[in-house]
């Protein structure tokens, strides 16, 4: 199972243009994908994607693949359009189920900040059911990043010490639920490898199955590649940084063949990542 993960910032290249046909080239170029999940995709905000449904758009772009947008931002303004931005997850494995958690967003008034999600796309692979976790945390605030993580961790517990299987068909609410407790966490997480809140993801202990960051899995005592900053000079001018991560739960690291961050492409300020998990 190969999957990459990537902040496309509604398509906006270091060149100032947005370009979808460019991210998804790039994006595949990368991998020949069974699961894509991006952040940043827009629809409606016209200042960002020109007014168009960049879900659509991305959508009829990779054909074969189921296409899964939730948003984290939702609005209707008074003359009755909709605009949205969140995270849009692809699968050409079969879906199993959907789950969108909106992340805590505490004392959001009081600084400069969005809401936040993670998108829970559950998909069949070889080995069995697994929670692919779409997710972007908070920029602006530490304590708001703290409380995202708390929940995603809290989430994975849950999962993890009450799976539950659905029955193969599910004709009414009650049964048709999917709880796995296998699970790849991937996306922008507005942390770095030194900072303590990537301890709390990759050294948590918690009951059940915890998140380990498949870098240091597949490359112990390498230094992570840089996945932002490396072509916007303006936005990043303290520097290149690594805030990109793909996460696997403990049972998942002996499937970890491969992780890699293409550090070529200037389509969007971060980097594409990808790994390859046995089957």
């Amino acid at each position: 199972m190969k999957l990459v993960t990537w902040n496309i910032q509604w398509g906006k290249g270091c060149d100032g243009k947005v370009d979808l046909a460019r991210i998804v080239r790039d994006a595949t170029a990368l991998a020949d994908a069974d699961v894509f999940c991006f952040q940043e995709v827009s629809a409606g905000f016209e200042k960002l994607d020109g007014g168009i449904d960049q879900s659509n758009e991305l959508a009829a772009r990779l054909p074969g693949y189921a296409a899964v947008f939730r948003p984290a931002i939702e609005s209707i303004d008074s003359e009755g359009r909709t605009r949205r931005f969140g995270n849009m997850t692809f699968s050409r494995l079969p879906v199993m189920q959907v789950a969108n958690h909106l992340l805590p967003w505490p004392e959001a008034g009081s600084v400069r900040s969005m809401r936040r999600q993670a998108l829970d796309v559950t998909v069949q692979t070889a080995f069995g059911p697994l929670r692919v976790v779409n997710t972007h945390l908070e920029y602006h605030s530490a304590a708001q990043r703290e409380a995202q993580i708390t929940r995603l961790l809290d989430l994975q517990e849950e999962a993890s010490t009450s799976p539950h299987t659905a029955k193969a068909e599910h004709p009414e609410p009650y049964v048709s639920q999917t709880l796995a407790p296998s699970s790849l966490l991937s996306g922008d997480f507005n942390f770095d490898v030194s900072d303590p809140q990537h301890a709390l993801v990759h050294g948590a202990a918690r009951p059940g199955l915890n998140y380990r960051d498949a870098w240091t899995i597949c490359h112990p005592g390498r230094p992570h590649d840089l996945t932002c900053g490396l072509y916007d000079t303006v936005q990043w001018d303290e520097g290149p940084d690594c805030r990109d991560f793909i996460f696997v739960t403990e049972d998942l690291a002996g499937r970890v063949r491969r992780i890699a961050v293409d550090g070529k492409t200037a389509a969007s300020d971060h980097q594409p990542m990808m790994i390859e998990l046995a089957d």
